[in-house]
C-alpha cells in the first residue's frame, strides 16, 4: 500500500502545483451560486431593466437550468434546496418575467403557503435576532413582488442611523448586523426608511432623514476600488438594490458595484459567492506541500496590510482571504499566512512582518480567550463571536513564532495562550469535539461540521511540541472523539449521520497523525481511512468538491482547491508515519 500512497501523493502533489500560476500564488475556483446569481439578476434589474436586459436574462436561464429536482434552489449545484435561496431565485424569476410553479409548490411545502405574512415570518424564524441576512431576503422578495401589498411593511427597519457612531462603539450599541454587514446596514435601512417611513409626527422620521446626508458619503468610502464589497456578489448586489429602490440610483457607489456585477458575471450565466480566496487557498497549498517558495514568500509577504483598514478599522499586520482590494483582514487568514511564511527558506530580517502578524492576532483576542473572526468585541451574533477553529489556529501562529519575538511579545503568548486553551476546554464539548463557524455539512445535525471543527483544533494543537504539551488532554479527547466518528468505509463526513467527503477525511487523517506522537491512534483507522481517499481520488487523479464551506451568512460554497490541497496533505502525514 506505501506505493500506492506514494503514487497518489506525488500525482496529487503535480497537479496541486499545476494550478498555480506564473506570480507563485493559486487563484482557486469558488463554486458558481445561484443564490448570488438570484442577488446579481436582482441588482441588475433594479438599475436598468433595459441596458441589462441580455445579462439578466443569462442568469435567469441558468437559475432554470440548475432548478433542483424538487422545485428548490440550494447555495450551490449540488446542495440540497433551502428556503434562503429559493425565495431569492423564485422572486428573481419573476423579475425576469418568468412564473415557476415548482419553486412556488417547494415553498408551500416548507412555509404553509405563498402568503407574505407566512413567508415573512418563516425568513425571520430562520435567522432569529441575526438581521444579518433575513432582512435583505425580505428586501429582495419586496423587489420582486412576491411579497404581496404594503410589501416594504414586511421588511424588518434597520437602524441604519447607527452608522454615524463613532465606529469604537459598535460593540456597545447592539448592532443588529454582524460587522462585514455594516454597507448592508446602511442600504437597506435606508431604503426600507424611504419605502416605509414612520408616521410624520414621529421624530425618528426627521432624525433619520437628516442623518441619511451625512451617512450616505460612507457607502462610497467603505467601497473598494474594484466595487465589490468584499469582493462579494451577494453583499454588492444587496447594496446596489436597495440603493435602486429608494431612488438613489444616481449614488456614487452604484457605477463601481455594478462593474463589479459586470466583471464578475461567468460565460454560463451565473454568480460565484465571492471573486476568489486566493490568499487562504495559497496559505493551505503551501502548507500543504510543506515549503514556501520565494516567490510565494514574497507574493504573502506583499498582501500583509499596512495601514487601518477602512471597513473594519483594523489596525495593520492582519492578511485578508484574498489579494482583491474587497478583502478584510481576519484572524484565520492571519494566522495562516503566518505559518506559511514561517515555511519559507528566505525571509526578510529582522522579522518586523511577522512581529506585526503576531501583535494584530494578540490584540484581537475576545475577552472570553477565544479569537473572532474581523473584530475583537463587536458582539455575539454569528460570524463576530469568538469560535474554537480560528483559535487553535492563532495559538499555532503564535508558538510557531514565538523563538524569535522580542521578550514582551513573548510573554503576552504565554498569557494569552493560557486564555486561548481556556477558552477551546470550555467550548469542547462532552463527547470531545469541537463546533466550527466557517464550515458546515447540510447532512449533519445542526448543519453543523464538529468533525471537521474537531480536526483542525487537533492538528493546529498537535503541531507545535511546545503547545501540544500544554493542551495534551483536549488533544487526546479530540482524537478520541474523530475515531468514533469514521464510517465503516473509512471515510469521515460531518458526523456519522453525513456521507464522507474528501475534505473531511483528508483533514481528519491529517489530524490524526500529526496527534499520534501525543496518544494512541490505531493504524487500521489510518489505513482504512487512507484506502478510503486512494478509491475516491482514482489514486490521487479525480477530486470531487462537497460544499462544507460556509460563506458569510451561512451560505454554502465548495472550492475546487480543498479536496486537492487536503489529499496531499494527508497523504504526506501518513507517509511520515510510516
Amino acid at each position: 500500500m506505501l506505493d500506492r500512497l506514494e503514487i497518489a501523493l506525488n500525482q496529487t502533489r503535480c497537479h496541486l502545483l499545476s494550478l498555480r500560476n506564473l506570480d507563485g500564488y493559486w487563484e482557486g475556483e469558488l463554486s458558481s451560486s445561484a443564490l448570488s446569481t438570484a442577488t446579481a439578476v436582482v441588482a441588475l434589474h433594479a438599475v436598468d431593466a433595459v441596458r441589462h436586459a441580455p445579462l439578466i436574462n443569462a442568469g435567469a436561464n441558468w437559475l432554470m437550468a440548475n432548478q433542483n429536482v424538487d422545485g428548490g434552489w440550494g447555495d450551490t449545484t449540488i446542495s440540497k434546496s433551502n428556503l434562503s435561496t429559493t425565495l431569492l431565485c423564485w422572486s428573481a424569476m419573476r423579475l425576469a418575467g418568468t412564473h415557476c410553479a415548482a419553486a412556488e409548490a417547494w415553498i408551500v411545502s416548507q412555509v404553509g403557503s405563498l402568503e407574505p405574512d407566512a413567508i415573512a415570518s418563516a425568513v425571520v424564524s430562520r435567522y432569529g435576532k441575526d438581521k444579518t441576512f433575513s432582512v435583505p431576503i425580505l428586501m429582495l422578495c419586496c423587489i420582486g413582488g412576491t411579497l404581496g401589498e404594503n410589501a416594504w411593511r414586511r421588511v424588518l427597519p434597520l437602524p441604519f442611523e447607527l452608522a454615524a457612531l463613532p465606529r469604537s462603539w459598535f460593540g456597545a450599541v447592539g448592532m443588529p448586523v454582524v460587522s462585514y454587514a455594516l454597507p448592508a446596514l446602511i442600504a437597506i435601512g435606508y431604503t426600507r426608511f424611504k419605502n416605509a417611513a414612520p408616521a410624520w409626527w414621529n421624530p425618528m422620521r426627521w432624525i433619520r432623514a437628516m442623518l441619511w446626508v451625512r451617512i450616505s458619503p460612507m457607502l462610497k468610502e467603505l467601497q473598494p476600488s474594484s466595487g465589490g464589497y468584499l469582493e462579494a456578489t451577494p453583499l454588492t448586489s444587496f447594496v446596489t438594490m436597495a440603493l435602486a429602490s429608494a431612488g438613489e440610483k444616481d449614488h456614487s457607489c452604484i457605477p463601481g458595484a455594478v462593474a463589479f456585477l459586470l466583471r464578475s458575471m461567468r460565460a454560463d450565466g451565473s454568480w460565484p459567492i465571492d471573486t476568489n480566496l486566493a490568499t487562504w487557498g495559497t496559505t493551505l497549498a503551501v502548507k500543504a506541500l510543506g515549503e514556501t517558495p520565494p516567490e510565494t514568500c514574497d507574493w504573502l509577504l506583499g498582501q500583509q496590510y499596512q495601514d487601518v483598514h477602512p471597513f473594519t478599522s483594523a489596525a495593520p499586520g492582519g492578511w485578508a482571504w484574498t489579494d482583491l482590494p474587497g478583502g478584510v483582514p481576519d484572524a484565520d487568514d492571519t494566522a495562516g499566512a503566518l505559518i506559511a511564511l514561517k515555511l519559507g527558506r528566505a525571509l526578510p530580517s529582522p522579522l518586523g512582518f511577522a512581529q506585526a502578524g503576531i501583535k494584530w492576532l494578540l490584540d484581537l483576542q475576545n475577552r472570553d480567550g477565544g479569537m473572532p473572526t474581523f473584530c475583537r468585541g463587536w458582539g455575539t451574533l454569528p460570524f463576530d463571536r469568538s469560535t474554537p477553529e480560528l483559535t487553535a489556529h492563532a495559538l499555532l501562529a503564535w508558538w510557531l513564532w514565538e523563538k524569535e519575538m522580542p521578550s514582551e511579545c513573548q510573554d503576552s503568548i504565554c498569557a494569552s495562550t493560557q486564555k486561548a486553551l481556556a477558552y477551546l476546554r470550555k467550548t469542547q464539548r462532552s463527547d470531545g469535539s469541537w463546533v466550527p463557524l466557517w464550515f458546515g455539512n447540510e447532512e449533519a445535525a445542526g448543519d453543523d461540521n464538529p468533525v471537521y471543527g474537531t480536526a483542525m483544533v487537533v492538528a493546529y494543537l498537535s503541531s507545535d511540541p511546545r503547545l501540544a504539551e500544554q493542551a495534551i488532554t483536549a488533544i487526546r479527547s479530540g482524537v478520541s472523539y474523530l475515531l468514533t466518528q469514521q464510517q465503516t468505509s473509512g471515510a469521515w463526513g460531518g458526523d456519522l449521520t453525513a456521507s464522507g467527503s474528501l475534505e473531511e477525511t483528508a483533514v481528519t487523517l491529517h489530524a490524526l497523525c500529526q496527534a499520534s506522537p501525543y496518544g494512541i491512534v490505531p493504524k487500521e483507522n489510518l489505513m482504512a481511512g487512507a484506502e478510503w481517499l486512494l478509491a475516491s481520488t482514482q489514486e490521487g487523479t479525480v477530486f470531487p468538491s462537497a460544499p462544507i464551506g460556509l460563506y458569510f451568512a451561512r451560505l454554502w460554497y465548495h472550492e475546487k482547491l480543498y479536496p486537492i490541497i487536503w489529499t496531499a496533505q494527508a497523504l504526506s502525514s501518513i507517509l511520515k508515519l510510516r
